[in-house]
């Protein structure tokens, strides 16, 4: 079947289809599973991948069809937990997703309001001013380990707007707390947190929609930030871009706000103004859930509080979750990374960085690869500014390192092979202190450096593994003929060229 036979992908159902035409790359158990720390247990081993403790691996998406208490809610996870899959779903090789991406953004396509009689996220409504209406009940809200502050909703994208300085899509994660409230953690510097700071001062009700299981080009679209989406943007205009299609947005059943109409969940609801809660307060547990860096982080003392008013959903919904570390958070926050960086790297001087990876072992956020295209002397320069480029493009990016255009970026062997022989500590290591980076690292702190005045500071550095351009014949890697191996091994099944 060409791209063009194919049918569109509209929502996660329509994604989940596409996944079915590719062998091994979903799978589905009717085997119970419990919310409660073992589904995350079964799928560390089966495909999480990332920061998370080994053993893991990079495997196949999965979708739990037996969810202990929950019998009409299906969990998947993983479905963008490898850049493979990633590229089948976006219609892409997985090493040009960068490039895709930032198409996507330059073609942006703003979101419209929905068009038919009856959204699919509000097939069913359950209001929380109804008897028996328990939050607790109705969703499997996983928890990833024993230690978890409470069951989290680790990919529910929040809508939030203000009247003045637009809308905001990111995904934060939220604890249940109670039958009809959720805390929820902002990191520093977000734009819907903004917002919400705003409607606190005014004494309002912050109105918002959480929004789960949806065509994967949207909760990968909101991982772009600023400078690339400044104060307002709405993210959701990169998804259209993706898709070609604007995303169709759904008015709220219980609260002035949007939803996204083809989601499979929609919690409705509204901050409280002025409340804050202790994360652990149910559990006493001391530790909150685990991150992107690989470590179960502190549970927070004061977060602000959602009111939960509504969930709606569709019939016998899709409840999307991730394990926190994983090769899914890579790709969530990774290829925007890319995106960004990439597309403001071939505005400053096109043509120069020719590929970018924002690597697994910093979950999409702390690492990136610059590939550089080095044509003289001058070019040694340009390789160290482009990495200086990149940590002012994406400001929570904690290393760069820069590579040669013989190295394969995808490839960490190749890559630290590059630092092994092309980098001398001394002369190709710029460290730049005391620069602001992000809360989750724990190493960010003074704690574990006096001299950083706060949480979430940090030294940033560039390793450049490039070879000197004079020295350039010196470091020439060995060639081996080109033979096309496909007679000699057959079952294989390898591609030439």
């Amino acid at each position: 079947m060409t791209q063009e036979e194919r049918p569109p992908i509209t929502d996660l159902r329509s994604a989940l289809q596409r996944l079915a035409d590719h062998p091994g790359q979903l799978i589905e158990t009717d085997h119970p599973v419990d919310p409660n720390g073992e589904l995350a247990g079964v799928y560390r081993r089966i495909g999480a991948g990332g920061t998370v403790m080994r053993p893991t691996r990079i495997g196949p998406a999965m979708m739990f069809n037996s969810v202990i208490g929950f019998p009409d809610v299906r969990v998947l996870v993983g479905l963008t937990a490898s850049r493979e899959r990633v590229g089948i779903l976006f219609d892409s090789p997985p090493n040009r997703l960068t490039q895709r991406m930032a198409e996507a953004y330059r073609d942006a396509i703003a979101p419209v309001k929905f068009s038919g009689d009856k959204a699919p996220c509000q097939q069913v409504v359950h209001r929380a001013d109804e008897p028996g209406f328990d939050l607790r009940t109705i969703l499997p809200a996983p928890t990833n380990t024993d230690r978890d502050a409470g069951p989290f909703f680790c990919l529910g994208l929040v809508l939030g707007s203000d009247p003045e300085l637009g809308t905001d899509v990111t995904i934060h994660r939220l604890c249940v707390q109670g039958r009809d409230e959720m805390s929820i953690f902002f990191a520093p510097s977000r734009h819907i947190d903004a917002f919400r700071v705003r409607a606190e001062a005014a004494g309002r009700p912050f109105h918002i929609s959480v929004n789960m299981g949806l065509d994967p080009a949207i909760p990968i679209s909101a991982g772009f930030e600023a400078p690339t989406t400044p104060m307002g943007y709405d993210e959701l205009a990169i998804a259209g871009g993706m898709r070609g299609t604007p995303v169709e947005l759904v008015d709220c059943v219980t609260v002035d706000q949007k939803a996204i109409a083809a989601a499979e969940i929609v919690i409705e609801g509204y901050i409280i103004p002025g409340k804050r809660v202790v994360e652990d307060q149910n559990t006493g547990t001391g530790w909150a859930m685990p991150e992107f860096p690989g470590y179960v982080g502190p549970a927070n003392q004061s977060l602000p509080v959602i009111k939960v008013t509504a969930i709606t959903t569709r019939e016998h919904p899709i409840l999307q979750t991730l394990v926190g570390p994983g090769e899914e958070h890579t790709s969530l926050a990774g290829i925007p990374t890319e995106a960004s960086i990439f597309r403001a790297l071939h505005d400053a001087m096109p043509g120069f960085v020719s590929e970018v990876y924002a690597h697994s072992a910093g979950g999409g956020k702390f690492l990136a690869i610059l590939k550089c295209n080095k044509k003289s002397a001058f070019d040694d320069g340009r390789a160290r500014h482009a990495a200086i480029l990149a940590l002012g493009i994406y400001s929570e990016l904690k290393n760069v390192i820069v590579v040669d255009s013989d190295v394969d970026i995808f490839d960490t062997d190749d890559v630290l092979w590059a630092m092994q022989t092309r980098m001398q500590g001394d002369m190709d290591i710029i460290n730049i202190p005391g620069v602001a980076g992000h809360v989750l690292d724990p190493s960010q702190q003074p704690e574990y450096n006096p001299a950083l005045p706060a949480m979430g500071t940090t030294c940033k550095t560039i390793f450049d593994a490039t070879a000197p351009f004079h020295l350039k014949e010196h470091f020439k890697r060995a060639h081996f003929r080109d033979v096309d191996p496909r007679p000699f091994a057959p079952s294989l099944h390898l591609e030439y060229p």
